[in-house]
């Protein structure tokens, strides 16, 4: 386990690089005995600073839930980050040039909830039962991490994406909103485009065969923490598509067919 020194001096360095936009090595490099609990000791004391600064919490994301990034990782578990406030995008938004480092974009299915959700045994119809709406979102990824080592060539691992929030960076929603029984959420799908070129499409299947169960996975987790879901909050139930990288000037349109679109440019 790595000391309350060590967890500290870790989030600070990570919130360093969110401010000047320069990045630091893999953690774990760094730390290389640290598991996943220290990963999220990390995260929690990030989140910490952050909120002490002002930020206010919105809701989680949930990331790794798709067998590809599973697989890339060698893990087989998702992991989850924090939503705050000045991560929230309007549909349409100009993202400014510099605000991120190496954004990319994932499509999403956001749930919004209407009550609290807390674990453990919590089920996918409880994940239902407790959502107030369903609707289309894309989550900007940023990496305050390397993702590959320049003089090892070791990539990231589940530990560096936890510690990193879950490289949580930012949040578009739009398109229709919908109670989650008016639509089969595992053949929710999307087309995602950059600049007018199809880049990636999926289904709401590849979110562990059904986006909620993702969210029942997350209450699950926080519950043994003492922590839960609140009612209000958004959660990002996890990506469908492989991430797709932005570059200044694109323009990204996520088409969720009937569910309608989201959008975002980069400047």
């Amino acid at each position: 386990m790595l000391t309350s020194d060590e967890t500290t001096a870790a989030a600070l360095s990570l919130d360093e690089a969110e401010q000047t936009r320069r990045q630091i090595g893999l953690m774990s490099l760094r730390f290389p005995q640290m598991t996943v609990d220290d990963a999220y000791a990390i995260q929690a004391a990030w989140v910490q600073h952050k909120l002490a600064a002002g930020r206010k919490v919105i809701g989680w994301k949930i990331g790794l839930t798709s067998k590809a990034m599973q697989y890339a990782l060698n893990i087989d578990t998702p992991d989850s980050g924090v939503l705050f406030d000045d991560m929230h995008f309007e549909d349409g938004s100009s993202v400014p040039k510099d605000r991120f480092i190496q954004p990319r974009i994932e499509a999403e299915i956001a749930f919004v909830m209407k009550k609290d959700l807390k674990g453990p045994d919590v089920t996918v119809f409880d994940v239902l039962n407790a959502t107030d709406y369903v609707t289309p979102a894309l989550e900007i990824l940023d990496t305050r991490i390397l993702r590959v080592d320049s003089e090892t060539n070791r990539a990231r691992t589940i530990v560096d994406t936890i510690s990193d929030n879950a490289a949580n960076a930012g949040v578009v929603l739009g398109g229709r909103v919908l109670r989650p029984d008016q639509v089969d959420l595992r053949w929710v799908g999307a087309i995602v485009s950059r600049n007018g070129q199809v880049e990636e499409t999926g289904l709401g299947a590849g979110v562990l065969n059904h986006p909620a169960r993702g969210i029942a996975w997350l209450a699950n987790r926080l519950a043994i923490y003492g922590e839960h879901i609140e009612a209000g909050q958004i959660v990002l139930a996890g990506s469908f598509i492989r991430p797709v990288e932005v570059r200044h000037g694109d323009t990204i349109i996520g088409d969720y067919g009937p569910l309608g679109t989201v959008s975002c440019f980069f400047e």
